[in-house]
């Protein structure tokens, strides 16, 4: 009885982690939906209900990496620091600048627009960047050091994406593993119990042995849906590594 006892109190502490963890994830539910945590879902689903994607790409080319968001913006700030190295590189150089009039001149309005009244007027200038202190030749120095960096930011952006998705293609097939394993482990179990009543009814067994079997049974159809949503999690995080959308792209093999 003291050892029911303790058992009960044990599983009564882990309830309420799981129903803060429940009411978090309904909350977050709502403000991705786009409504407030205080509304009501409006659509209602079962973990049963969802099924997992039957096409996923039959390789991973760098296509699907290049669309992830932080890979483009790394890549549109190494062109944006590649056009301020040439910006500061023309800002050295001489400026030529270059002028033309066109016009007519005469005494009278009548002869405005006779022979040999018109003219025109050419002239250039040239403005020399002198006197600066070195202060150009710091700032192109300054702005090719910030394309370099920029440059080591996309290599570590891409090797991070890339990081991504070996990660999630490990978890994904460690969580099928597991999803096998615990459906095998829910079905012995509930061997077991079919079992036990059974020798409860033919009093070989008492209700201590029932309630064993029933707690054990419990346990691994929490196991199997915990083992269930890791999967589903980790196929959200696929999709989240590869940007998306690759299934609307015609240049990606579907299967």
């Amino acid at each position: 009885m003291a050892a029911q006892e303790s058992q009960l109190a044990l599983v009564a502490a882990a309830l309420p982690p799981l129903l803060k963890q429940l009411a978090q994830q309904r909350d977050l539910l709502a403000v991705l939906s786009g409504g407030f945590p205080s509304q009501d879902l409006t659509e209602k689903f079962e973990l049963s209900s969802l099924h997992l994607p039957q096409e996923l790409p039959l390789s991973l080319p760098s296509q699907l990496v290049e669309q992830r968001p932080d890979v483009r913006q790394a890549e549109e700030n190494l062109h944006s620091a590649s056009a301020q190295v040439g910006i500061a590189r023309a800002n050295r150089l001489p400026n030529f600048a270059l002028t033309g009039n066109v016009g007519s001149m005469a005494v009278a309005a009548s002869n405005i627009f006779a022979a040999g009244m018109g003219f025109r007027d050419i002239g250039a200038s040239v403005t020399q960047p002198i006197f600066q202190g070195g202060i150009l030749l710091h700032r192109e120095r300054a702005a090719r050091a910030a394309y370099t960096q920029a440059a080591e930011q996309y290599r570590s952006t891409v090797l991070t994406a890339f990081q991504n998705v070996a990660d999630t293609l490990n978890a994904l097939q460690q969580d099928a593993n597991a999803l096998k394993a615990a459906a095998a482990a829910k079905d012995a179990a509930s061997v077991t119990l079919d079992l036990t009543k059974k020798q409860l009814e033919s009093g070989y067994a008492n209700y201590l042995a029932l309630l064993s079997a029933e707690q054990a049974y419990q346990q691994a159809l929490i196991n199997l849906v915990q083992a269930q949503s890791n999967r589903y999690a980790d196929t959200a995080a696929l999709f989240q590594a590869l940007g998306g959308g690759w299934w609307n792209r015609p240049d990606i093999p579907k299967s």
